[in-house]
């Protein structure tokens, strides 16, 4: 084990939607067993064995490193011929990066320190990408110095920064692409146009530097395979192009997007491993180029349960009759990703035996942005009271990471791997 610290009124019943935040069917703490992503929404089993005797603080992650194990095995095994390179910014703790290493893994930095973390574990600067479009010319240079090759980009600057501090080195350029079909959709602060992608590669050469192949990512928890299918066809269209102006392009990075289970069923990742290699296929017919995947939710996504503690149950009068449930974590402690209610977690309770009611959920900070759900629904058992007991599923990815580090005055997530 590995731990760290980053750290009642009945109402109107309503149908439910594809939009609803839905807490599964009763079980007692004892009980809580866990899902697969196909499965029930239960917690895994090592989770609900540890938490049953555990004394945590709370708010606490709880990560199982043998769900983390077999979702990178998964991936792989539905990638054969692909390199991995695990997105470290979705969590990295040092017991999630320890085990994928030994797995044989490569990395996708998004910073010096990330890379540090990796180095740290004996992790050979070649498995490493500095995967970030936005360097300052120092951490380039500190990168380059570590022995890391391999450098995204997406703007002129960059790679004039790139020219001076990392001469020779593997680049490759991010194009924007649709997003349709993610739940966390990227915008246009990554990427350039595919027309401006081609001249840029020409140029990477031009100052030395070895371009190496196109990136592009299709949306964070992505839940429509067939959207890969576009960008490849405009990678495809890059190549054709870039081989015509004299410069050989060798890899594609089809990004991440891979999704967790929240509240709505997801693809099993053969399928997204089937949809792009036919893509690539059809795109590239004397040959596919070197692959390379990035994947961080869907690796420790599912891995991941936060434990937390209702505070308060408020009736606040008014036109809507639903209560406020404030929890002891929010979007300060790490649930950040409920920024316009994109991402939905699912939410167990020791009382899901008890007749549920749509509430408001919320953090506990001083901050009105610190509401998770308002605008979808959320059910939760109406005899929920302070000091109860939640657990919030599918939480390993962008919650350590994004939880603050003294807001209000309340310690950063604290987690634990098993």
């Amino acid at each position: 084990m590995v731990a760290s610290n980053r750290g009642q009124k009945a109402l109107r019943r309503e149908s439910p939607t594809e939009d609803d935040v839905a807490a599964p069917r009763a079980l007692s703490v004892t009980q809580l067993r866990l899902p697969l992503p196909s499965g029930p929404a239960l917690l895994p089993p090592r989770i609900a064995r540890y938490l049953a005797t555990a004394a945590l603080p709370s708010p606490c992650l709880v990560v199982d490193l043998s769900v983390v194990e077999r979702q990178y095995v998964d991936l792989a095994r539905a990638f054969p011929a692909a390199r991995v390179f695990y997105a470290v910014k979705a969590n990295p703790d040092d017991a999630i990066l320890s085990a994928l290493t030994k797995l044989g893994s490569c990395f996708d930095a998004a910073s010096i320190g990330e890379i540090d973390m990796c180095l740290k574990h004996d992790v050979g600067p070649h498995r490493i990408s500095y995967g970030n479009t936005i360097k300052k010319q120092s951490d380039i240079a500190a990168a380059y110095a570590r022995g890391v090759r391999l450098f995204a980009f997406d703007c002129i600057g960059e790679l004039e920064k790139l020219a001076v501090a990392a001469q020779g080195s593997k680049v490759f350029c991010r194009v924007l692409t649709p997003n349709e079909g993610a739940e966390w959709p990227l915008s246009r602060k990554f990427g350039c146009e595919p027309a401006m992608g081609i001249d840029l590669l020409v140029r990477a050469r031009q100052l030395g530097l070895d371009p190496y192949g196109i990136s592009f990512h299709v949306g964070s928890q992505q839940l429509d395979p067939s959207q890969f299918d576009v960008a490849i066809a405009t990678t495809a269209d890059m190549f054709r192009k870039l081989g015509a102006r004299g410069v050989d392009l060798r890899m594609v990075n089809v990004g991440g997007g891979f999704p967790s289970r929240y509240l709505r069923d997801v693809p099993p990742i053969e399928d997204y491993a089937t949809a792009i290699d036919a893509s690539l296929r059809k795109h590239f017919p004397n040959g596919a180029p070197e692959v390379i995947v990035e994947p961080g939710r869907y690796i420790v996504g599912d891995a991941g349960v936060l434990q937390a503690e209702v505070v308060l149950v408020a009736d606040k009068g008014g036109s809507d009759h639903r209560p406020w449930v404030y929890l002891d974590v929010g979007k300060f402690h790490g649930l950040a990703e409920t920024m316009d209610e994109a991402i939905k977690y699912r939410i167990v309770t020791a009382r899901d035996g008890d007749e549920k009611v749509p509430v408001i959920l919320a953090g506990p900070t001083c901050d009105s942005a610190d509401t998770l759900y308002e605008k979808s629904i959320c059910r939760l058992p109406v005899t929920l009271k302070p000091g109860d007991k939640v657990w919030i599923l599918s939480t390993g990815a962008y919650t350590t990471t994004y939880s603050s580090i003294a807001f209000n005055g309340m310690p950063p997530l604290a987690s634990v791997c098993i």
